[in-house]
């Protein structure tokens, strides 16, 4: 998941979350691999970011109201 926010073409904020990022397993190829990805904001624990918005690495960028950089 970590090479995916490299070729998002902009920072994202340090405030969304996703559950790859607290735990690692090895992949099961006998499960077909999904492209739906889940995220929520650390701030609101919602899937809509402060400012009533979708939560994903596409639209929470330095142009969201609500957007933390990276420590």
């Amino acid at each position: 998941m970590y090479e995916r926010l490299k070729t998002v073409g902009h920072e994202v904020c340090n405030c969304v979350r996703w559950k790859s990022m607290y735990y690692h397993s090895e992949p099961d190829l006998s499960v077909p691999r999904s492209n739906e990805d889940h995220y929520w904001c650390a701030i609101t624990q919602r899937v809509l970011g402060p400012d009533g918005q979708v939560v994903d690495l596409e639209n929470c960028g330095p142009s969201r109201a609500c957007f933390k950089e990276s420590f």
